[in-house]
């Protein structure tokens, strides 16, 4: 339905719209609107209309022929990303538009922009050696930020779905085997982030997710943990506190006998440490933190982390391959999937699946070896 009171239209001739869309006044009173010509139905006249008024709430040029890739993409970043996403996902947003998208597309026209000027784009990266991954999120991100024109009513349709992008080779996931455990315990027991490793191994949980544990969260009667927070470092504003991405990631941990112990014995030595100088400690204090109570910074844990893997002589592994190991070792134990992708706080039992079907042969191999046991106990003297 047009708003009557922002926009017209009226039928010069058969077939033939004039559409007035206003704009307000100048800086001396003067009235202000933009006429378009347009041929088609009465139909087809008010929806051109209908588009005209919502670029014009986003604050695009109504003539849209001029408005290019470079500021639908700056509008987009304001209106939509800033609002309906995090600051951590903004900021990989705005880096990824920044430095591949307007580079190659941004002088482009938002309403010419074809397939053929996006596969250039993905082929001109490869070309630089850029991975098949770092092309496909840079897919996501287009194709997302299009989609949103559509709905703005400044495009007709997304090219992006015109495109296929490079299939990035299936990651597998790197964890530390058993031995590999042990001697990383050992190697990490008189770090003063020790504590902070054998958790992520106790829970796999995610680098912000241990950084914003508070002790308010963590219940060792019920020996259960709750993700409620993250810390994040964000370009520009330092460490932030975020919630957690998803709902799926806002989620409820069970701990083992071991993690209640060990999370015990540091509670009593931060309290003893903070009181000892004459600090409060309470439970709202981040877990993982300095003696002042600040949390410690994600960078430093990550470079402490490599150190430690460089003096024990494991092979190199991510501090988030801690996450891995915990996820591994139980789909090893023959731990349900569904239990582990609730553990780790994945979308879906899929993504789990899929991120370790590099345990799944031996876990099959097992099942079916265990299900032919169980038959022939059962009916052995039929098999044939």
């Amino acid at each position: 339905m047009k708003r009557r009171d922002a926009g017209s239209i009226r039928e010069r001739t058969k077939g033939r719209w004039e559409i007035r869309v206003e704009l307000g006044q100048g800086p001396n009173g003067e009235r202000k609107r933009k006429i378009v010509q347009f041929r088609g139905n009465k139909t087809e006249a008010n929806k051109k209309l209908r588009e005209l008024l919502i670029v014009q709430d986003k604050g695009m040029p109504l003539d849209t022929s001029k408005a290019t890739m470079a500021e639908f993409l700056a509008q987009w970043l304001r209106d939509y990303a800033e609002t309906n996403t995090g600051p951590r996902t903004v900021e990989g947003y705005r880096e990824k538009i920044q430095g591949y998208i307007i580079p190659h597309l941004g002088s482009v026209p938002l309403v010419k922009l074809t397939p053929q000027h996006v596969q250039g784009l993905y082929a001109a990266m490869l070309s630089r050696g850029l991975s098949p991954r770092t092309v496909l999120h840079v897919h996501r991100i287009l194709r997302e930020a299009l989609s949103h024109g559509m709905q703005w009513g400044v495009l007709m349709r997304n090219v992006c779905d015109a495109v296929d992008p490079p299939k990035p080779r299936r990651k597998e996931m790197t964890a530390l085997v058993a031995a590999g455990v042990e001697r990383f315990f050992d190697a990490a027991f008189n770090s003063p982030y020790g504590a902070f490793f054998f958790l992520a191994i106790y829970t796999g949980l995610r680098r912000g997710e241990m950084l914003g544990l508070r002790w308010s969260a963590i219940k060792l009667a019920s020996r259960t943990l709750s993700v409620t927070e993250t810390i994040q470092r964000v370009k520009g504003k330092g460490l932030v506190s975020l919630e957690p991405k998803t709902d799926r990631s806002r989620r409820s941990v069970s701990l083992p006998p071991d993690a209640v112990a060990l999370l015990s014995g540091l509670k009593i030595k931060q309290r003893e440490e903070r009181e000892a100088i004459g600090l409060d400690w309470t439970e709202s204090d981040y877990v993982f933190s300095h003696i002042d109570g600040r949390p410690f910074h994600p960078d430093t844990v990550s470079h402490t982390f490599g150190v430690i893997i460089k003096k024990s002589g494991l092979p190199h592994i991510r501090l988030h391959d801690l996450r891995h190991t915990h996820a591994t070792m139980m789909m090893e134990l023959g731990i349900n999937p569904k239990i582990v992708s609730e553990r780790l706080g994945h979308a879906s039992v899929v993504i789990t699946l899929d991120l370790y079907s590099h345990v799944s042969p031996g876990l099959q191999e097992e099942a079916a070896a265990k299900f032919g046991e169980e038959l022939r106990a059962r009916v052995g003297s039929r098999i044939p």
